[in-house]
């Protein structure tokens, strides 16, 4: 018999569990923090295994998680009603892993869904749902839906996961903001690791305080999320980047403003701008990541009209 009890409560522990893993890692964990999982009742729980779809031992029918790696084009993730499109495990549609989505959908049971942004680094999102289920297409629909709409009765105590308001148009909605977010860390985890965690103008290394900077701006067309279109800079550098108070050339030189070189305003002006003037910055180790010295250019030329 299906001890459905043991299930919500493990589902509901793994949400809070993936909060607070959050709140120390950040957005983006670690493959070996979600391998470790949590400890329920004496057992410990991961929350991601070999294979993309992942029950652990203590849940007794449906999975847990569906995770993706960080491979191919963003875009081919999603249908173009804006719901995630999940590939079945092998073509098998009976396979056990494929029946426990299937069963996941009948039940309406809420997953959690792993993303690989980078390998070995994943942006966790949950609650997940599987609504279509394509045998001919061997691929699985899934929605987003906010952790507000799962509520539970006695929290892990025989609670009741219910999903209220489930609409399709809601869920679309949401899963559509998620995608811009999986858009976002995607591309600053691939910048910062294709320039080895540091900012190329003055080689900062604190993680928190690095950003992706857009060479040309994601609303542009030609703004595409690719790492050839970013620079991987620190805070400081990514906003005068932005402002056209620094540009980098071509040729990789980095060039500062006319005026902000004639300022006097203290050290920070003096060492964080103005000692990286013709600086070349630091660059990708593979050529095909390097900046797009045609994206560059353009950048440059918009610099220029500030001079």
């Amino acid at each position: 018999m299906i001890d459905n009890d043991i299930d919500q409560r493990v589902r509901l522990a793994a949400f809070d569990w993936l909060s607070n893993q959050i709140k120390v890692h950040g957005d983006v964990l670690p493959r070996t923090v979600l391998e470790k999982g949590f400890e329920f009742e004496g057992k410990r729980v991961p929350l991601i295994g070999p294979q993309g779809i992942f029950k652990p031992q203590v849940i007794p029918e449906i999975p847990l998680s569906i995770t993706t790696v960080p491979s191919g084009p963003y875009d081919d993730s999603f249908s173009e009603d804006n719901f995630l499109l999940y590939r079945y495990r092998g073509t098998d549609p009976h396979h056990r892993d494929n029946a426990g989505l299937r069963r996941a959908m009948f039940k309406g049971t809420p997953l959690i869904y792993l993303h690989g942004v980078v390998p070995g680094k994943y942006l966790a999102i949950w609650p997940v749902f599987i609504v279509g289920d394509y045998p001919d297409k061997l691929t699985f629909k899934v929605s987003v839906d906010d952790l507000s709409y799962v509520k539970s009765k006695e929290p892990y105590a025989g609670a009741q996961i219910i999903s209220e308001d489930a609409s399709e148009s809601r869920r679309a909605y949401i899963t559509s903001t998620v995608r811009q977010r999986l858009h976002q860390h995607g591309f600053r985890e691939r910048a910062l690791h294709a320039y080895r965690q540091q900012c190329a103008c003055c080689r900062l290394r604190h993680q928190e305080l690095l950003d992706a900077a857009h060479i040309i701006p994601d609303i542009d067309p030609a703004g595409v999320p690719e790492v050839r279109n970013g620079i991987a800079l620190c805070k400081l550098h990514h906003a005068a980047f932005d402002s056209y108070f620094l540009a980098i050339r071509p040729d990789y030189i980095v060039e500062v403003r006319k005026d902000i070189m004639e300022e006097e305003d203290g050290p920070m002006l003096m060492h964080g701008l103005k000692g990286i003037h013709h600086n070349k910055i630091v660059l990708p180790t593979s050529r095909h990541l390097l900046p797009d010295p045609i994206l560059l250019e353009r950048r440059y030329a918009d610099f220029r009209k500030f001079i």
